[in-house]
């Protein structure tokens, strides 16, 4: 069977990747297909639920078209430089051109040692497999850009972490996996022609409309800073946190990528995080628009060579540039915020509005998601869903006095407001102590069922499902803090 690859990135990118193979897989088994995303991607590929599609998706064949290549990136992680970092466990089998005619990468994660695996194995057990697949097409399905997973796999070989654990293959797609620290590694070259090759081959990919503008390096410039600063907009609207914001898991494409120490916030406290690699919280949940800003300017960092022939204009130029994202940022945020309770022509007032729920709800450990979904059931009665979030009535009951006459300047406070804020406002999303309770159960058992009922509901997160508050409801509280793990 022949695909349809067109793989641009080997032509002309020939100074950013190595040509690897991967590993084979002993006795792999294909765990999940994404039927509607193969679908997408046109009819060929809609096939390969079969033993030619686990033959690809294990490493052990490389379809026809395809030039498997690791690329080549550097990267700021936890703030120090690392100058080569690149795929050490990803394999891009090359681009394919789908139904829509939009460009996509298709690539394998765990599918072994590439010359940029730096004394690791390449691979990947199961269960960050299994995680990324349900937290991206999660993330999709909240119509917030990510990279998606198209196939899941158990390639039958264990791997050595604190312990034996299950092997595991996650294909993924993307618009590209082009990052901030593939620009990164491009100016640690010196060479003023690659910076640019790069930056032309990406505005070619990603911003076309740009591509005739007599400026187009600042343009690009400011538009992956609007792609990005829109994205973290939308992280904080679900309550999202990345969990390793370094700069070569930053995309030019502005897409979510890379699901490893993420979770998402049950009780709302901005400044929790996650990760057990994160040990000062670099990457909390209201750093993440602080941190959004340093990667940019560690990106603008890059461009210098391109704006300006003289290095000072350009700095002056792009430092100019950078002081503007901290207030873009603020109004992306604001419109999602905005949106989440109903108001959609922003006034005066708002943004005050908006804080003092957030103050309540961090005071209160109000359960982040339920608060904006149960704001939509108040306006059709049914009042206590919201107020029984909260130990303090009067403190909610004279914010929702205020809500609603914003809200009545505005429009009507009736059903079509809910409906409108229950497309916004998710009531399943990936809790992370469902997310755990899955994977354990596939990993110990092989008993994929919770992995299954877990993904229908979160890749459906709007449509309310009768009997199903166990999929709805926060972790009960311990004393014992949730970590995540990077699952290299």
């Amino acid at each position: 069977m022949e695909l349809n690859f067109d793989n641009s990135f080997a032509k002309e990118l020939k100074d950013f990747y190595e040509f690897t193979k991967a590993d084979r897989s002993t006795s792999p088994k294909l765990i999940k297909f994404n039927e509607s995303l193969a679908k997408e991607l046109g009819p060929e590929w809609e096939k390969l639920k079969s033993d030619y599609g686990l033959l690809i998706f294990s490493g052990n064949d490389s379809p026809k078209g395809s030039q498997p290549l690791s690329q080549a990136y550097s990267g700021h992680q936890f703030g120090g430089f690392s100058p080569l970092l690149g795929d050490g466990r990803a394999l891009l089998l090359g681009e394919v051109i789908d139904k829509d005619n939009i460009r996509r990468d298709i690539q394998l994660k765990g599918s072994g040692r590439t010359i940029f695996s730096r004394g690791g194995d390449g691979k990947s057990s199961l269960g960050p497999v299994l995680r990324e697949y349900l937290i991206s097409e999660a993330m999709h399905s909240l119509n917030i850009p990510t990279t998606r997973a198209l196939a899941a796999v158990s390639s039958g070989d264990d791997v050595i972490r604190e312990k034996v654990l299950p092997g595991g293959i996650l294909t993924r797609v993307a618009s590209s996996h082009i990052r901030v620290g593939t620009f990164q590694y491009a100016s640690t070259t010196g060479d003023i022609e690659k910076i640019r090759v790069l930056s032309d081959y990406s505005i070619n990919r990603h911003y076309k409309n740009i591509l005739q503008k007599k400026e187009k390096y600042i343009e690009f410039f400011e538009a992956v800073c609007e792609s990005q600063l829109n994205l973290i907009a939308k992280w904080m609207g679900i309550g999202f946190i990345h969990g390793v914001m370094n700069t070569d898991n930053m995309t030019i494409s502005g897409e979510t990528i890379d699901y490893g120490p993420c979770a998402f916030m049950d009780r709302y406290d901005p400044n929790i995080f996650f990760s057990s690699i994160d040990t000062q919280g670099r990457y909390a949940y209201s750093n993440q628009p602080l941190i959004l800003s340093w990667n940019l300017a560690r990106f603008a960092e890059t461009l210098i060579p391109l704006i300006d022939k003289n290095e000072q204009n350009s700095i002056d130029i792009l430092t100019q540039k950078i002081s503007s994202i901290r207030d873009k940022y603020e109004k992306a945020w604001l419109k999602v915020m905005s949106e989440k309770i109903g108001i959609t022509k922003i006034q005066d007032g708002d943004l005050d509005l908006i804080n003092e729920l957030l103050d309540i709800m961090k005071n209160e450990r109000a359960d982040f998601t339920l608060v904006f979904r149960y704001l939509a059931d108040f306006i059709i009665g049914k009042e206590n869903l919201l107020i029984n979030l909260f130990d303090n009535s009067k403190k909610i009951n004279k914010w929702i006095i205020n809500w609603k006459n914003r809200i009545e300047k505005e429009g009507k406070f009736d059903k079509s407001l809910c409906t409108k804020m229950k497309k916004i406002n998710p009531l399943y999303i990936p809790r992370n102590h469902l997310v755990e309770y899955a994977l354990d159960e596939a990993l110990s058992k092989e008993n994929y069922k919770p992995f299954y009922n877990l993904l229908s509901f979160v890749t459906n997160p709007y449509d309310e499902v009768f009997n199903s508050e166990e999929y709805t409801l926060p972790a009960p509280i311990t004393d014992k803090p949730y970590k995540t793990f990077c699952g290299t």
